[in-house]
């Protein structure tokens, strides 16, 4: 434990896990997404859905949606921005089968069409854990560069994409893999040290069998 786990992040408040975490995820939820998004669907569970109004969390998730820091003065004003900007914004209480209480599920729609659905919890603190994208089960913390490869289950497909980051000198701090089913489509996070060169994610993308990867710098 250091002094930030103490005193808690530099942020807009009233809450770490209402307002700092919701930023974070908002903020992930755009990274993945990739461009400019131009509708959100935002459901909350929990304590997130009882109390979203009167602890900002619904401005904080809009903030960090327009790409705005957790100690962006402008996330007291994000939900009147994000109209400006052309942002459709909306919020929808709802339970999720055993989440944390306080989840969100973030669905974005960019200007090409393009939709990511990301689920994640602030757990206290202002961290975050992103534990679904798009229905795959995954283990983020946005604390370190993390990339997110989708990829077919097939035999060698793990082993090409770590030989790839340890050809770089990358080193791994947390893997997980999920499938859908046995040769099915699966995905991979991985959570590495440090920083890593730009064109890591490309190289990763032209992989056999890799269908996407998507680059996470930490937020």
């Amino acid at each position: 434990m250091d002094v930030f786990d103490i005193i808690g992040p530099v942020m807009i408040g009233p809450s770490s896990s209402h307002t700092a975490g919701a930023a974070r995820i908002g903020r992930i939820a755009r990274a993945l997404l990739g461009e400019r998004p131009v509708c959100a669907r935002i459901e909350l569970h929990g304590s997130f859905a009882k109390t979203y109004k009167g602890h900002g969390t619904d401005r904080a998730l809009a903030g960090g949606i327009l790409g705005m820091e957790p100690d962006d003065e402008r996330i007291r004003d994000s939900l009147s921005i994000a109209r400006r900007e052309g942002l459709d914004v909306r919020f929808f209480p709802v339970h999720l089968d055993d989440a944390h209480p306080n989840t969100a599920r973030v669905t974005l729609k960019g200007e090409s069409g393009r939709e990511i659905t990301l689920q994640g919890a602030s757990v206290g603190g202002g961290s975050i854990h992103v534990t679904q994208v798009n229905g795959m089960a995954v283990d983020v913390s946005g604390e370190h560069t993390t990339l997110i490869v989708l990829h077919r289950d097939a035999p060698g497909t793990i082993a090409a994409v770590t030989e790839e980051l340890s050809r770089r000198g990358v080193n791994i701090c947390n893997f997980r893999l999920a499938r859908a089913c046995k040769g099915g489509n699966a995905v991979m996070t991985i959570e590495v040290d440090g920083t890593v060169d730009a064109d890591l994610n490309h190289c990763v993308e032209q992989l056999p069998n890799v269908l996407s990867s998507t680059m996470l710098l930490p937020v």
